[in-house]
């Protein structure tokens, strides 16, 4: 895969990086990890990019977005990296035109997939789980190049169509049993299906969004999951601002902003829950009195809430929820001779991922944690300069993943949000 892209910037941002850290391990993975994603993820055509996730050969909406928004940090100082950007996001808007119900394309109408599902598929589709996230993040990250280098020619008719479309389909699964959504996946295992003949489990109105998976591509238990509704939040608010400022339509965005308020008000009334004498945000909930309390990896998460742009970082409600996620009150906290943090369902037990150290770390003004946290990471890669998607918290060298993008990029946002050199 081939990409043109100045050199020379990212020559130079890692000298940088190389010359304010305390640890030089840090660097040399940085250096490793900021080419890598680049050199093998990344496929430009003449019309846009396409960047694969890792080992697979399709493209997550929420992956490719998390591996490329670290570019933004050199965006303004490289025309083509910029160029790479909005390329990425032509892509996404198209891959949602096509279905936004669908997590994962293809990079042709060629028909491959991950499994043959019972669901709507076409031959873009590599898998078709729907998942809040997945069209939270292309938002995101057209936004943010906006606001970051002022580049608005990402803003396109089609653009304009894939938000009414994405608004659209947040406002049907406000009542999911009114959706012609299903998906069923047999013979695999039980996290990949949704219960009921396809639906999922049942749920009263909340006012918030329903969700078939988490950012894990693992089913959720109960279908309003907190974390991806946040983000639904944030991500119409910046939708309302790009409507009214860039395409003049107030009856749209004001669609987007009375859709973001039902949802917030549906996690302030539903998601806020008590524990131990304090309020704490639930990580699933079903408008039946249903709720999780715990927290999964893969972002959105509860703990990313103030780097996605939910709440601040001293947020009260944030803050107890930080303290139950980061124990083991939460059943997918794990700590180990070698490190602790917050592992997945998708992954064995006692398995810490990366992502979500890097997200404890840029969630803290505290330094010393930062600096803890990105020692652990270059402490257990394995020797291998990449980050992976799960550590064993004894053996390092149990991991999933030879190498794993979106992490990789995730150890490069928390250092150089260390740094100060911020994207």
């Amino acid at each position: 895969m081939t990409v043109s892209y100045s050199k020379k910037i990212i020559k130079n941002l890692k000298k940088q990086v190389a010359e304010k850290v305390d640890n030089p391990r840090w660097s040399e993975v940085f250096a490793n990890c900021f080419d890598n994603t680049l050199e093998t993820t990344v496929k430009t055509t003449a019309d846009d990019t396409f960047v694969i996730t890792g080992d697979i050969p399709a493209m997550w909406l929420r992956d490719s977005s998390a591996q490329i928004k670290p570019y933004l940090a050199i965006a303004t100082e490289d025309e083509q990296v910029k160029q790479l950007i909005r390329g990425l996001i032509n892509r996404q808007i198209k891959c949602i035109l096509i279905d936004p119900y669908a997590n994962a394309f293809n990079e042709s109408e060629n028909g491959h997939c991950y499994h043959h599902d019972s669901t709507e598929m076409n031959g873009w589709i590599w898998e078709r789980k729907y998942e809040v996230d997945s069209l939270c993040y292309p938002i995101e990250l057209a936004y943010l190049l906006w606001k970051k280098t002022g580049e608005t020619t990402h803003f396109t008719k089609n653009f304009k169509q894939a938000a009414e479309t994405i608004i659209n389909v947040f406002k049907i699964e406000q009542n999911h049993e009114n959706s012609s959504y299903r998906f069923e996946r047999f013979g695999e295992r039980p996290e990949d299906t949704l219960s009921n003949n396809g639906l999922g489990e049942p749920c009263g109105y909340t006012g918030m969004t329903w969700s078939g998976f988490r950012p894990s591509d693992d089913s959720c238990t109960y279908h309003y999951l907190i974390p991806a509704n946040m983000f639904a939040v944030v991500i119409l608010d910046y939708l309302a601002e790009i409507l009214e400022t860039m395409y003049n339509d107030v009856i749209l965005a004001e669609k987007a902003r009375q859709l973001k308020n039902e949802i917030e008000q549906g996690i302030i009334e539903w998601g806020v829950v008590e524990y131990q004498g304090k309020k704490v945000y639930a990580y699933e909930v079903d408008g039946l009195g249903n709720y999780l309390l715990m927290d999964d990896a893969n972002v959105p998460s509860l703990l990313a809430a103030p780097y996605l742009g939910y709440c601040s970082m001293e947020d009260e409600v944030y803050l107890n929820t930080r303290d139950l996620i980061l124990s083991d009150t939460n059943p997918y906290y794990f700590e180990g001779n070698k490190l602790k943090g917050i592992g997945s369902e998708h992954t064995p037990k006692n398995y810490v991922w990366p992502i979500a150290l890097c997200i404890q770390g840029l969630t803290t003004e505290d330094q010393t944690e930062k600096v803890e946290l990105l020692n652990t990471l270059v402490q257990t890669d394995a020797g291998t300069n990449h980050m992976h998607e799960g550590i064993n918290v004894n053996d390092p060298a149990q991991y999933t993943r030879e190498w794993f993008s979106w992490a990789n990029m995730m150890f490069c946002t928390l250092l150089l949000d260390y740094l100060k050199i911020t994207n």
